[in-house]
């Protein structure tokens, strides 16, 4: 009888043991992240194609230059969050072993063309074959702003690689690479031989992108994130006086970000 309450005992103080080794064996499959920040932008020289069959114009602004407008460094800390120049990431790692994530990736970029510059403008005006320098100036009555964003918005594919980590887990060094494609939410002003448009947010064409970033993650929860971007945005339908325009550019952007991270997901070994 001793014998086996011996054996009994020593089977029973062996399971909570089993199950701790496998406890700390296992971890969440997934990782949930957010991350918010503010950019800066450069701008290709693009042509804008204009587009007003009720006054007889076809024709095309060539080769404008243009800026953003950054808006952080004019006082971020006394004007609304939402104002500058900022982006957002949501994302999430379905695998996290292999380093992949999808993630919903948007930018409020802003996107002027610069006032004062002269503008070679060719095509039909006014029902007329036009070849000629225009002054592209407020004061001419010329202004193109997607001042309220160029906007881009991505769907991206991600890809994590571990560059570092600390042995309590509370420091890590991750390089990121992404790729996506997605719609363009610009808000339009504009215009054009004095005649302004009527300003407003719309669905306007499409772009495509691809960022390479450095995260550092601290107490496993809270991260820093720098990101180099090119976007390829092609505008198409915005709404200028009695027409459309379209327009397409590349962007090269900086973006540095501050986020948060959580395991989600079912635990696996």
């Amino acid at each position: 009888m001793e014998r086996v309450l011996f054996f009994v005992l020593a089977i029973c103080s062996t399971v909570p043991l089993a199950t701790n080794a496998q406890e700390k064996k296992k971890a969440r499959k997934g990782e949930f992240y957010f991350s918010w920040g503010y950019n800066k932008e450069w701008y290709t020289n693009s042509n804008v194609k204009v587009s007003q069959p009720g006054l007889n114009n076809n024709y095309i602004l060539n080769s404008v230059h243009s800026k953003d407008h950054p808006g952080w460094d004019e006082g971020l800390l006394s004007i609304p969050l939402s104002i500058p120049q900022y982006n957002y990431r949501l994302g999430y790692f379905f695998n996290k072993k292999k380093g992949l994530a999808f993630e919903i990736n948007f930018d409020h970029t802003k996107h002027l063309i610069r006032d004062g510059q002269n503008v070679r403008i060719t095509g039909v005006l006014g029902g007329r074959q036009v070849d000629s320098t225009i002054n592209f100036s407020e004061a001419n009555g010329f202004y193109y702003y997607l001042n309220n964003g160029a906007n881009f918005l991505l769907f991206n594919i991600v890809k994590r690689w571990n560059w570092q980590e600390s042995k309590t887990g509370n420091f890590k060094l991750d390089m990121l690479g992404k790729a996506g494609i997605g719609p363009l939410v610009p808000h339009v002003q504009n215009g054009l031989f004095g005649k302004p448009n009527d300003p407003g947010f719309q669905i306007g064409g499409w772009n495509m992108g691809v960022e390479a970033a450095l995260r550092a993650t601290f107490h496993k929860h809270y991260f820093l994130e720098f990101s180099n971007k090119i976007d390829y945005a092609s505008y198409s339908g915005l709404k200028v006086y009695q027409g459309t325009a379209k327009q397409a550019f590349g962007t090269y952007e900086l973006i540095l970000s501050f986020g948060f991270t959580l395991d989600a997901g079912k635990r696996v070994e």
